[in-house]
């Protein structure tokens, strides 16, 4: 009886004191960037789903949370400023927790609000433009370069219709850097007639940078940054996709693209991609484009978690595309050259074919991306990245006694690069980003192809260092300075003719590089360094409510690319003989630009103004040798070669919109550019001519999101050009005759107008079908532009009727 008595009293003081809930819960709650107090946090106790306690921290970020028995718990924690979070949490007796929570979320809230969001790495005080997802997808069957002509002060330098490089403020190429998925795009982009190997459809949105803004992404920014940004992975529990179908009565031929994400609660996500377009010959308003086809395959695949504290993304992605070069352009010599510029239409109009034959470009790219970031506690955020790019170009032409099938240029381009950022925000209105960047770039040129290699095997090495603070002085007035250096070694092994390597002076000013004699060719070793610096200054000052000052200085350096360098033999798709001179330096951009940005008439009226000047010492620029023509086993070919001089480019961008109701709108953007070589005293050649674009809208959200434009595009005549003619023995009537060959001068101005319309309907909940009708050069007009490599042989594509089709679900 005794043992049963204690036993019952046993139970009953182990049961009296489980139930004991009189424990305390105590803590601090505090900013997870640089750990201060949050005030009127609130705490609340869950308990099986039900609340048990609730309270809020005190003016210290202290809390205190009484009468808690021990169990698990959930604490729901939240503040107007923060992300919320759930914590899990077993009391045992007495407990203290400090918590941290994400702040900073209000201000983010009003960046969007007020649509002055910028990318990462990109200055405040920098002119920005940004095409959202509507304007891509009306030019997901064309080019990157197609799109970007949109925004003001960008152009194209194109290679007939289907090679479309962008131009920014009149610089192109190595000078402008593209950034496709916050990755520095390595596809031989030194090649005027080389486009870049991105599929469109991949992104987001596309920003263009004009300047050096963005020193994250390299200090060699001369013309600018494109950011081509795809949309984050989806991190919730949700699946969703996107088809775009288009179709076009000019070149008879379309594409397709398609896009599906899945997303989990846990933050994991991925999204698969894939494009495919096909063309065949274009046309001109009288007559076909013989042998202009393309066709493109494209794909990518993401896959990340993202987690407020960690986080990491692998991403691959695959391009693929074959352009057919305008047939008529393929010019054995002079002879022909003058012959096809005399003839008012093309010397080869063939019907039409989808066919692609010679001469033509293969390229193939693939790119991988591993990166990943980590938030640290009262510091910031830390980012690494490695990414692998393979790009492997070939080129074919007719050839004598070969197989066509082998490609008179083919290069291996391997790139490896590793990125690291560290970006500190706890300090008081300031934010410090620093980084380092290592490059290590192989270039395998293929002597199978039996033609002298323009472009030799290299080996390149690169690291940078750069950082940058942007700091609020006041509420209306930021600082933004940012700073890089970059150390570039290029190894390169290259055959000269010896008569060639002689007359250059090489002999004498590179006798050290010389590595052996073979037969008449000599074999040399030429290893460059380059030491560059590259800096921004830049201030954002809000006037009053309508109107924001933007003044930035740019420093940007580069070193001369391969082709500059190296260059030696005939670039067919400009029909002359290129040279490059070992002793070409480091170009050197000063550029200055002021952005005045207002609001009127209730918002009514935006405008835009961005007036700019850019001088750049050694301005590396191909003009034509004083040899003139060179005679070669293919003909006779006018000779160019890289020279430095010093160069100033002045100019403005204006853009402004007016909304009349809310139904109908007025856009209008205004370019104009004045580029000098100021050593020669003459312009600078492919300076785009002024252009103006008007646009009226009507878009009707009631009516199915109706909307109907109508756009007015206006390009002037280039009348300051520098004077490149040269004359030519030519064969006339079986007799040898000294004729002037005219390759500089414009052609005229022209005028088009463009019709764009689409329609929504909801096909469920989930489901909504765009229709889309277009119609580019409504009145079928003849012209030619300035910046078309192929403006001597052809006029520009004829009018062009588009249907769009796109499905969200």
């Amino acid at each position: 009886m005794r043992s049963i008595i204690l036993i019952l009293l046993f139970i009953g003081t182990s049961t009296t004191y489980s139930q004991q809930c009189n424990f305390t819960l105590k803590g601090n709650i505090i900013d997870f960037h640089d750990g201060k107090p949050l005030v009127d946090a609130s705490i609340v106790v869950i308990k099986d789903g039900n609340i048990l306690k609730s309270t809020t921290s005190d003016s210290k970020g202290k809390y205190l949370i009484k009468g808690l028995c021990i169990g698990k718990v959930e604490l729901y924690v939240s503040h107007t400023e923060c992300n919320s979070k759930t914590i899990p949490l077993e009391i045992k007796g007495n407990t203290t927790r400090k918590i941290s929570l994400e702040h900073h979320l209000e201000n983010l809230n009003e960046i969007v609000i007020t649509g002055e969001k910028r990318e990462q790495g990109i200055s405040k005080a920098t002119s920005v433009q940004t095409l959202k997802t509507a304007d891509i997808e009306q030019f997901s069957d064309a080019s990157i370069g197609d799109a970007l002509k949109e925004i003001s002060g960008v152009s194209s330098l194109n290679t007939g219709s289907t090679i479309v490089k962008p131009i920014i403020q009149g610089l192109n190429s190595s000078r402008i850097l593209i950034i496709t998925n916050n990755v520095r795009l390595q596809d031989q982009e030194w090649g005027i007639e080389h486009a870049p190997n991105v599929d469109l459809n991949t992104a987001d949105r596309l920003t263009v940078i004009k300047g050096s803004g963005a020193l994250q992404y390299g200090g060699d920014a001369i013309g600018g940054v494109v950011l081509a940004k795809p949309k984050a992975l989806a991190t919730k529990d949700t699946v969703f996709g996107k088809t775009i179908l288009s179709g076009s009565s000019n070149g008879r031929g379309g594409s397709v693209s398609s896009s599906v994400d899945k997303g989990f609660n846990n933050g994991i996500g991925l999204r698969v991609q894939g494009t495919y377009k096909r063309f065949g010959d274009f046309r001109a308003p009288d007559y076909f484009l013989t042998n202009t086809g393309t066709e493109q395959k494209a794909a990518s695949f993401n896959f990340g978690i993202n987690k407020f504290l960690y986080g990491a993304e692998l991403y691959y992605s695959y391009y693929d595309t074959e352009i057919g070069i305008l047939q008529a352009a393929d010019l054995g010599n002079v002879t022909d050259l003058i012959r096809a510029i005399n003839s008012p239409v093309p010397e080869i109009i063939e019907d039409f074919s989808f066919d692609i034959g010679l001469p033509r470009q293969e390229v193939k790219h693939h790119l991988i991306k591993l990166n990943s970031y980590l938030r640290l506690k009262r510091l910031g955020k830390l980012g690494f990245q490695y990414s692998f790019q393979f790009n492997d170009r070939q080129e074919f032409d007719n050839r004598s006694f070969i197989d066509d099938d082998i490609p008179v240029v083919d290069l291996e381009l391997t790139t490896h690069n590793l990125d690291l950022l560290l970006e500190v925000n706890n300090l008081d209105n300031a934010k410090i980003s620093t980084g380092v960047s290592a490059i290590y770039q192989e270039n395998f040129a293929d002597p199978t192809t039996g033609v002298r290699r323009v472009i030799p095997d290299y080996e390149k090495y690169g690291l940078g260092v750069f950082g940058g603070i942007a700091h609020d002085v006041t509420d209306d007035l930021l600082i933004d300075i940012g700073a890089r250096v970059d150390y570039t070694r290029i190894d390169a092994q290259k055959f000269y003719r010896g008569t060639f390597f002689d007359d250059r002076g090489y002999n004498i000013d590179f006798a050290d590089i010389i590595v052996e004699q073979v037969g008449s060719q000599i074999l040399v070793n030429p290893v460059f360094d380059y030491t560059t610096f590259s800096a921004t200054l830049g201030l954002a000052y809000n006037i009053n409510e309508t109107l924001d000052l933007q003044l930035n200085y740019g420093l940007a350096s580069r070193p001369p690319n391969p082709s500059e360098l190296f260059s030696e033999g005939l670039n067919q798709a400009s029909v002359a003989f290129e040279l490059g001179d070992l002793r070409i330096e480091e170009e050197t951009s000063n550029k200055i630009a002021l952005t005045l940005k207002g609001s009127l008439f209730n918002g009514r009226l935006n405008f835009n103004v961005t007036p700019y000047i850019n001088l750049i010492n050694d301005y590396i620029v191909l003009q034509p040798s004083e040899d003139g023509v060179i005679t070669t086993s293919r003909g006779a070919f006018q000779e160019f070669e890289y020279i430095q001089n010093d160069a100033r480019l002045v100019g403005f961008d204006v853009d402004a919109t007016y909304d009349y109701n809310d139904y109908f709108q007025f856009k209008t953007s205004f370019s104009y550019l004045r580029g000098d070589d100021t050593e020669a005293e003459r312009p600078i050649i492919n300076i785009p001519p002024a252009n103006w674009f008007n646009t009226i809208s009507y878009n009707n959200k009631k009516l199915n999101n109706l909307s109907l434009q109508l756009k007015s595009e206006a390009v002037f005549e280039q009348t300051r050009f520098p004077d490149n003619n040269f004359i030519a023995r030519t064969v006339v009537n079986n007799e040898f005759v000294d004729e002037l060959v005219d390759v500089s001068t414009p052609p005229p101005g022209y005028h088009l107008l463009h019709f764009n319309s689409s329609i929504q309907f909801n096909l469920s909940k989930l489901t909504k079908l765009e229709l889309g009708f277009a119609v580019d050069n409504i009145f079928n007009t003849n012209y030619r532009q300035y910046l078309n490599r192929f403006r001597f042989f052809a006029d520009e594509l004829g009018r062009n009727f588009k249907l769009r089709i796109k499905l969200n679900y």
